[in-house]
């Protein structure tokens, strides 16, 4: 990971701010807080009237602006590369990788709130960046965070719900369907059937996108220790942070742990709009879905093999890898292994990305935590062989555009290091990250009036009748 040298990263971002004059006018980009103000509603509130201007200019004297040509690949190959959502948390760079509002990763580790000196972000820092674009100050986060502690109340209903579905279940299927119960206490849903105002529905959104990140990481942990600890539930405790409780009520105490877990969560809160757990949540939103509605639907898009679940499926890779080859594996033996996966018709795990073309940089801030923390765990060095041997053998094979380690590459590494080697359970980690970045949206969704999404379909015969006429013209 390359942090910045010989310039501060404030001074660094300050100068950004310079450059950029476009942005004078927007929300206050990359700003470290320096309002008193703790309350993160009245923050919004002060902003969200500017945005709403912003949009409106931004409609008015460029909404015939074409962004690009869409082609046949394009429609039949998953939209890929097809510019098509307004997605105001986060932005993906092919070559960069994840800005969270204009922030790297490593900007965020130097400048987001930590729980101790030279700690990992606390998530709650996270939030309070994407729904403002604004660096908080700790003090703001001490806030936040006991704003969502006191939010974090769930229903006996939830758990019974749960408890009706048979301990064997995909914890996945488990925690959506603990978030379906949790809609049950929507204001969103009890505003509108009251007939609230268009101008207001972000306000009710706000309530439930905040009460749903703090209560998800309750059912997570219930859904947990439901499955792997015979039910003996853990409650929450007072004096932790969000990241901090949810390895707790796991049942992970270890103060690495703890950390590792506000790096996860923070990592793995958002990457822009286009992925399937986002663009689900989106699109099920612009219905006027409420924010639980939207989230659940998201949960189980993120439920995939080619989204979410590819975390779970890495460590059990990295294990067969371990089962027929041993710890010790040569860099040779480990080649033979990868060859063999990829001639039996299977993908290696945790490489490649459908925007990336480089390492991916929620990779690499991990792999930074490991080298810190346990340098010498086997599965560890593991990963760190498979980082050497198996870009070259994609590259060779030709039909990968990227051949570099994504994310799912690491994560079950350090979590079964830690104690928490349930594979299956990995992607509900995955999920309860994910709350953050799409209610983060969600609510400006609701604030810039965001319509009801609804691209235009068609059909292969359309697609031969354009192609030939296009031909032909």
């Amino acid at each position: 990971m390359v942090f910045f040298r010989s310039v501060s990263v404030l001074s660094k971002l300050r100068s950004r701010i310079t450059e950029q004059s476009n942005f004078k006018n927007t929300v206050r980009w990359l700003q470290v807080q320096s309002s008193s103000d703790l309350d993160l509603h009245s923050q919004l509130k002060e902003l969200i009237p500017e945005q709403q201007e912003r949009l409106k200019k931004l409609k008015s004297e460029h909404g015939k602006v074409q962004l690009g040509n869409i082609t046949v690949d394009m429609v039949i190959g998953g939209m890929r590369g097809m510019t098509g959502l307004l997605w105001e948390t986060s932005l993906l760079d092919p070559d960069e990788g994840i800005r969270f509002r204009n922030l790297s990763i490593p900007e965020c580790q130097k400048v987001l709130p930590a729980a101790k000196p030279d700690g990992e972000p606390l998530p709650e820092g996270l939030l309070w960046l994407l729904l403002t674009g604004k660096v908080p100050s700790k003090e703001q986060v001490d806030a936040l965070s006991q704003d969502l502690r006191a939010r974090a109340v769930v229903p006996d209903y939830v758990y019974k719900a749960i408890d009706t579905l048979p301990v064997t279940a995909h914890p996945m299927t488990q925690f959506a369907s603990g978030v379906m119960a949790l809609q049950v206490q929507s204001e969103f849903q009890k505003a509108y059937e009251k007939g609230i105002s268009k101008a207001k529905y972000w306000e009710p959104t706000y309530e439930d996108s905040l009460n749903l990140i703090a209560r998800v990481p309750l059912v997570a942990a219930y859904v947990y220790r439901r499955i792997y600890k015979d039910g003996k539930i853990i409650p929450l405790d007072d004096s932790l942070d969000y990241g901090g409780n949810f390895s707790h009520m796991l049942g992970f105490d270890d103060p690495k742990m703890l950390e590792l877990m506000r790096l996860y969560v923070t990592i793995h809160s958002d990457h822009e709009g286009g992925n399937v757990s986002a663009h689900t949540g989106h699109v099920v939103a612009s219905a006027l879905s409420d924010p639980y509605l939207s989230f659940a639907a998201a949960l189980n898009g993120l439920a995939g093999p080619l989204h979410g679940l590819a975390n779970q499926e890495v460590l059990l890779w990295i294990k067969s890898v371990v089962d027929e080859c041993g710890e010790n594996i040569t860099k040779e033996q480990l080649k033979d292994y990868v060859w063999k996966t990829l001639n039996s018709g299977k993908v290696v795990p945790g490489f490649g990305h459908g925007v990336l073309r480089k390492t991916d940089p929620r990779y690499m801030c991990q792999r930074e935590f490991a080298l810190k923390h346990l340098p010498d765990d086997p599965l560890f060095q593991l990963v760190s062989k498979l980082y050497e041997v198996v870009p070259p053998i994609l590259t060779e094979l030709g039909k990968v555009k990227n051949p570099w380690p994504n994310v799912d590459a690491h994560s079950g590494v350090l979590l079964n290091y830690f104690g928490l080697t349930e594979a299956r359970y990995f992607t509900v980690l995955f999920g309860v990250s994910r709350s953050i970045g799409i209610c983060s949206q969600l609510i400006w969704d609701r604030a810039l009036g965001l319509p009801l999404e609804r691209p235009k379909s068609v059909t292969m015969d359309w697609l031969e009748n354009y192609c030939k006429k296009a031909a032909s013209s």
